[in-house]
């Protein structure tokens, strides 16, 4: 049966607040600690979410990990030693610029502010560069709370989160800290993964791992939380030998965008142009959100050797690596690739969703995920749940299917709504159980994108 020509929507019509609604709506995120009246910042992924997020983090892990023989993957414990966070320069320069209203004491990233009035503005401006800024601007800016534009100067406000782990005192002389990035546990196991492994440079290490930063005003749903996965890859390599492989990494991870569905006129690069002193170059891979327009999603860095000559001066453990065939020493450089994972996940959701009008009328909701990223594979449904024969053998489909990949069973409404249900969720395939199965053995099987529909055995299936 051929599917009829379906009219899809603009981009334009498509707002965030129509993705927020249909997170919640069909179970892929709901606001953290909703019954208690929700704690701002945190989000719970939802029975479909964590589907979706689980089946991006393997679709990256093959990628970077189980494509790539000179790459390994690590899962670092979230508490370090406190003088990581010195080391890496989270302690002393892990801030965003902070202003509060004279009136009702809401607080605002200056640097935020600053760019939607269209003025560039920088968090590694230092404070008396922001503040000029801020000071010919400030009375342009209106609190959402009061209305009133009354706010305090620019100063920097530190991002970690403290923990009192290990204080029995309560004194919090010491304090250890969740880790604001996810990555400083590669370094910290780098000449571990170099005596017990036979990784040579060069070489990568790829980890998924918590992050938390006590942010000043987190906004725009998962875009900015202050406690999300980041998913990184640093790749250590010989000093100077960093060009090549730097614009290699590159290409490979915008690459991987579009190869997973990613529609092209929505991604472009950012090149940084301020950059930490350490750096070489940075650039971000940005997507054009509902709403937000461009921002970033991915961040590929080259960080020469800041992080190991650091990490070597703060616990003075030798660092170095020692090429066995040249007998060379020399402390590796490194090429970073990191992304958040709820800002990865919202891109392929947004990217995905689509709302279609019928050509007999009315609208359809639809996910067009790639079916390695879809949260269900197959649904299975009897076509009438009032004929036993029916459900029994569907039941018996879904088993087969499910002891492969995820399924899920449906009896509940008349077939039409199932399909919608399914539909708006992104499953790829729905496979009816019908009279001419109980006669021939074959399953109609429905593609979701062009509502066709063929006949199969299960076997193909699997």
């Amino acid at each position: 049966m051929k599917a009829k020509e379906t009219i899809k929507t603009d981009k334009a019509s498509k707002t965030m607040d129509d993705i927020i609604s249909f997170c919640k709506r069909r179970g892929f995120v709901y606001p953290g600690s909703e019954i208690y009246g929700g704690l701002g910042g945190a989000y719970d992924f939802g029975p479909y979410g964590s589907l979706l997020l689980n089946n991006l983090k393997n679709a990256w892990r093959k990628a970077v990990v189980r494509t790539k023989p000179n790459y390994v993957e690590i899962d670092s414990a979230m508490f370090k030693e406190p003088k990581t966070w010195v080391a890496s320069g989270h302690v002393g320069g892990f801030s965003d610029p902070l202003a509060e209203c004279k009136k009702c004491n809401v607080r605002v990233r200056v640097d935020k502010e600053l760019g939607a009035l269209g003025v560039h503005a920088d968090e590694k401006m230092s404070e008396e560069e922001l503040n000029t800024l801020w000071d010919a601007n400030r009375k342009k800016v209106i609190c959402q709370k009061c209305k009133s534009n009354n706010w305090t100067d620019a100063r920097m406000f530190n991002l970690l989160v403290k923990s009192n782990l290990g204080d029995f005192t309560g004194e919090g002389k010491t304090p250890v800290y969740l880790p604001g990035e996810a990555c400083q546990g590669i370094y910290l196991n780098y000449k571990n993964i170099v005596d017990t492994t036979r990784m040579k440079i060069p070489f990568g290490v790829a980890q998924i791992g918590k992050a938390f930063r006590n942010e000043i005003n987190p906004r725009n749903f998962l875009f900015r939380c202050r406690e999300f996965e980041q998913a990184d890859t640093q790749y250590f390599i010989k000093p100077n030998e960093n060009k090549e492989a730097y614009e290699k990494i590159r290409e490979e991870r915008f690459n991987w965008y579009l190869g997973l569905g990613i529609k092209p006129e929505n991604l472009r690069w950012k090149q940084h142009e301020h950059l930490v002193f350490y750096a070489k170059d940075a650039w971000d891979i940005e997507y054009n959100f509902p709403t937000y327009g461009f921002d970033e999603v991915e961040g590929i860095h080259d960080r020469t050797d800041y992080d190991l000559q650091q990490h070597m001066k703060y616990s003075g453990v030798d660092l170095h690596y020692l090429d066995q065939t040249t007998g060379e020493k020399y402390v590796p450089w490194i090429l970073e690739t990191s992304v958040g994972m709820g800002r990865m996940f919202l891109t392929f959701l947004c990217d995905a969703y689509t709302v279609e009008t019928l050509p007999e009328g009315g609208e359809r909701t639809v996910l067009r995920l790639k079916e390695e990223l879809a949260p269900i594979r197959y649904a299975v449904f009897p076509l009438v749940k009032n004929k036993p024969e029916l459900v029994a053998r569907a039941k018996e489909v879904y088993e087969v299917l499910a002891s492969e990949h995820m399924c899920e069973f449906d009896d509940n409404g008349n077939i039409g709504k199932r399909y919608r249900r399914q539909d708006e969720i992104g499953t790829p395939h729905c496979v009816v159980v019908d009279y001419q199965t109980m006669e021939d053995g074959t399953l109609a099987l429905r593609d979701r994108d062009t509502m066709e529909q063929r006949r199969v055995r299960v076997e193909e299936l699997l």
